[in-house]
């Protein structure tokens, strides 16, 4: 008999008993592309400055940094475009299938990043790797979600979301070991960041690997069998979604809830490492360092303070991983927008030191990033298997545009609400006014179904 509880039947067993062989590999090679596509965003969030400062010799620091919000933008708009096409053709041609093609996607477009000459090629690529990455979350999703045991659905889904972590933080050794190798003179100085980009290439690789024993998921294989599969292209399927009323508001509800925290994350905490960098540079300043030994200090205390982000995300993620199953979904999300609001808005007033950043930080990822374990459970969860990736990547990727949106708006708000103040004062004041983004996601909530301890829907 199926369990169609998401705890455990036996309460003395952890989620990954309820795991074959099989279920095993598919959550490791589903992992294993949500941590590369995790690295290629983070090698990127290390590379755009320094590519640029390359690309573009002599352009003014601010026009740099304005630029560098712009490639973001692109990237984000190329990973909304990726998530919408590739959820939709997930449902039509399979998860396994179209699931290897997007990591083979973003891992050319990043390697070819390495041979960029202009601003323009650089952007391009960007936009073309974030069609790739795009596609990743929705079909990782569903392909978990719809292969292993229910009882092992939440933790695993959980967990695909804490292993993200290992990516963005191996990107950060990464840098570390290229950076070491430029100042050994190993590569030319300033081209360092090309390096990181065909690092990013690897996952390529993966593909050949794993493409011949991944299988498509029994409940996708029954439907195709029954010729119940969506029909035309990819905008089909959501036709077919928006005719429904069920799944017409699970759509709505899930792209409000997802958009909230994809914005918190993308459109204000990412910048977070620019204020970090001022308060740093001024802290270690009043110390009377040298040029070079100051922008030691700097990439040093950055570079910690960023561990310490993963690390609290990674335990984030893991305690609302734990709450979903015991309170549910929706209280879940409540206490996840409220504290995100709150403490991001406390770490853009109130960081002034690298301690303040050391303690702030991790809080900061934790709740910030803790959202994300939500949306893998949960978003699942609100659509059938004929539907699901589709569903699962509009709701996560719709966010993309608004994040995108949100960087354009931020920088706006700093410039010409708060600019004024001049700096960090302007980005201070952006920050905590974007915050009121998670309360978005608050009131959405009150027409958001709760799931907990129901099957996967079918029809």
């Amino acid at each position: 008999m199926t369990n169609t509880s998401d705890t455990p039947a036996n309460s003395n067993k952890s989620w990954w008993t309820y795991l074959s062989g099989y279920h095993w590999f598919v959550f490791v090679v589903a992992s294993l592309a949500w941590f590369f596509d995790c690295l290629d965003q983070r090698l990127f969030s290390l590379a755009r400055i320094p590519a640029l400062k390359s690309l573009m010799p002599g352009t003014p620091e601010g026009d740099v940094q304005a630029m560098g919000k712009e490639v973001t933008a692109l990237f984000l708009i190329g990973w909304g475009v990726g998530g919408i096409i590739f959820g939709a053709l997930g449902d039509r041609y399979g998860r396994a299938r179209m699931l290897t093609t997007t990591v083979l996607i973003y891992s050319i477009f990043t390697g070819l990043s390495f041979f960029s000459r202009f601003y323009w090629d650089f952007a391009l690529f960007r936009f073309l790797t974030g069609v790739g990455v795009g596609g990743v979350f929705g079909l990782a999703v569903a392909l978990i979600a719809e292969t292993v045991p229910t009882a092992a659905r939440v933790g695993a889904l959980g967990t695909l979301q804490v292993l993200s972590t290992i990516g963005n933080i191996s990107a950060s050794f990464i840098k570390m070991g290229i950076d070491s190798l430029e100042k050994g003179g190993t590569f030319q100085a300033g081209e360092s960041w090309r390096w990181l980009f065909l690092v990013g290439a690897l996952p390529a690789f993966l593909v050949i690997f794993v493409r011949k024993y991944l299988k498509e998921p029994d409940s996708w294989l029954k439907l195709k069998a029954e010729g119940k599969l969506p029909k035309g292209n990819f905008l089909s399927s959501y036709g077919t979604m928006l005719r429904n009323r069920r799944w017409r508001k699970n759509l709505l509800i899930g792209s409000i809830l997802a958009s909230t925290g994809v914005v918190g994350l993308w459109a204000i905490g990412e910048y977070a490492v620019d204020l970090q960098r001022f308060v740093f540079r001024k802290h270690f300043e009043a110390q009377g360092l040298a040029a070079k030994e100051l922008k030691d200090k700097v990439d040093s205390a950055i570079s910690l303070v960023f561990l310490l982000n993963m690390a609290g995300a990674a335990v984030g993620m893991s305690i609302f991983t734990w709450l979903c199953m015991k309170i549910g979904r929706k209280v879940s999300f409540f206490i996840g927008f409220a504290l995100a609001g709150i403490v991001t808005a406390l770490v853009y007033w109130k960081m002034n030191s690298p301690t303040d950043a050391m303690w702030m930080m991790p809080l900061m990822g934790s709740v910030q990033l803790g959202l994300f374990a939500l949306f893998s459970i949960y978003l699942p969860e609100l659509f059938p298997s004929s539907m699901r990736s589709t569903g699962v990547s509009f709701c996560y990727n719709l966010g993309r545009f608004a994040a995108a949106g949100g960087s354009f708006f931020s920088a706006k708000l700093a410039t010409e609400a708060y600019g004024r103040f001049g700096s960090p004062l302007m980005e201070r004041y952006s920050a905590i006014t974007m915050c009121s983004i998670f309360l978005v996601g608050i009131v959405a909530l009150l027409w958001a179904p709760e799931t907990k301890g129901q099957p996967l829907p079918e029809e």
